[in-house]
């Protein structure tokens, strides 16, 4: 039993095997194949990704880990997400990837052979007792995964058992910067393919929206209606998807002010605003991120339209900044002059020039996105912040002002206000798709969109 239990997974208050009941655990199961013609749904393009990789370090053995398994609590994990790259290259996304490992074998003077190795499904013979004793990978634990050659026609790529991974020299993408800037720079424009799924990612994130507001009454009443408000949103991102792609904000009143506000543990006021920040993930992992900014009784009051309609005004100028060959930093520089002349036309600043407005701004107003809401972070600068953008890019706009409850500096009426308006755009040929333009923007469009869904 010592052996047992230190080879497989097994809970400390499992009850013992008997010899019998293994022996009858092992016969009589039909045969459950996988269907024959079972694609990953990026089959078709991660062949071209994978060539890309190969060309940046011919002769180089390279290691994708799709990651392991960590532990929440005593013998239960956190839920499993293989690693972007590892996603990006082989098309798997499921959460049967625990360990797993993609290597790009060198073959020839400059090229590489994708070997994919994996934990194939457990045989139920020959006293192999792991598919229905091993909680973290037993069929019966944890769901049914590919054999070898399933996992083969499921991705195009040689695979063999995880034990035969061996460990001669080579990059480990969660160990070399340049692998792992390699993997980020990669990624950076997105193919037709790509695009399509964060569309889908966009429109499954409106619908949630949409729900949103529609639970706004019972969210009210609640003692905690940020909480239902995220709740609400999840459920529509686990129906339609993997689930979100980060931590959603519901942050109502001051707690708009915190800008990575996930405790979502207030009541709301229809008397503040709600900013909302969510993004559905798509079960091909690609996210949305989207921020809309609105009225909890229906109505903008006067001093939240004025806040608001100076951060829609920011985010507009940079939207219209963005082409093939801008900076990357322009759309930010152009929402930013926005709101230094706002505030300096409020008397919040005494000009727009310099860097003061950062006390109400405080950080940058977008990213790329994809399969990471703040995708390929690992990219250099020279390629990344510092670089031009390209067509075929997507990335948010997402300007925002956050009035502390305790800022001095303002009049009061303005004090605990905090809006952000983000969106998901596209660079096209001649300057950019919005992809988010389904959910409005505009104060009244907002309010008229409430007003329907609350009352239709």
């Amino acid at each position: 039993m010592t052996d047992t239990r230190s080879r497989l997974n097994i809970g400390s208050h499992d009850l013992p095997v008997s010899a019998e009941l293994s022996r009858f655990m092992a016969g009589n199961w039909a045969a459950s194949p996988l269907s024959a013609s079972a694609r990953v749904p990026a089959h078709a393009v991660t062949p071209a990704r994978r060539a890309k990789l190969s060309a940046r370090f011919p002769g180089e053995r390279l290691v994708i880990p799709a990651g392991e398994l960590k532990v929440r609590t005593n013998d239960c994990d956190h839920r499993f997400r293989p690693h972007s790259a590892y996603a990006w290259l082989t098309g798997l996304t499921g959460e049967d990837q625990v360990g797993h490992v993609l290597v790009l074998e060198p073959s020839g003077p400059h090229g590489h052979e994708a070997v994919l190795y994996l934990r194939p499904r457990s045989p139920r013979a020959d006293g192999n007792e792991e598919f229905f004793r091993d909680r973290r990978y037993g069929e019966f634990w944890v769901g049914r995964r590919p054999d070898l050659a399933e996992a083969e026609t499921l991705t195009g790529i040689r695979c063999a058992h995880l034990d035969a991974l061996g460990s001669p020299p080579a990059r480990h993408a969660d160990t070399d910067a340049e692998l792992a800037s390699a993997l980020s720079e990669l990624r950076l424009v997105k193919d037709a393919w790509e695009v399509e799924q964060l569309q889908l990612a966009v429109d499954h994130t409106t619908a949630g929206f949409e729900d949103v507001v529609r639970a706004l009454p019972r969210a009210l009443a609640h003692p905690r209606g940020e909480r239902w408000i995220e709740g609400v949103f999840g459920l529509r991102a686990r129906a339609e998807g993997n689930g979100t792609g980060y931590e959603t904000i519901a942050a109502s009143g001051a707690h708009a002010c915190v800008l990575h506000w996930i405790r979502n543990d207030g009541p709301l006021d229809p008397n503040h605003l709600l900013l909302l920040d969510a993004g559905v993930e798509t079960d091909t992992l690609y996210t949305a991120d989207i921020t809309r900014t609105l009225p909890l009784s229906g109505r903008f009051s006067p001093v939240q339209r004025q806040v608001y309609e100076l951060v829609l005004a920011a985010q507009e100028a940079g939207m219209a900044a963005l082409r093939p060959g801008a900076s990357f930093r322009d759309f930010h520089r152009a929402g930013m002059r926005v709101i230094a002349e706002g505030l300096t036309e409020w008397g919040v600043l005494k000009d727009a020039d310099g860097d003061l407005h950062r006390r109400y701004t405080l950080c940058s107003s977008g990213h790329m996105l994809g399969l990471d809401v703040h995708d390929c972070a690992k990219a250099r600068a020279e390629t990344y912040l510092d670089g031009v953008l390209e067509e075929g890019q997507v990335l948010t706009v997402e300007p925002g002002l956050y009035l502390q409850p305790d800022d001095e500096t303002l009049p009061a009426e303005l004090r605990g206000i905090g809006v952000r308006i983000e969106d998901d755009l596209v660079v096209t040929a001649d300057g950019a798709r919005l992809m988010s333009g389904a959910l409005p923007r505009t104060p009244a469009a907002i309010e008229e969109w409430m007003g329907n869904l609350l009352n239709g």
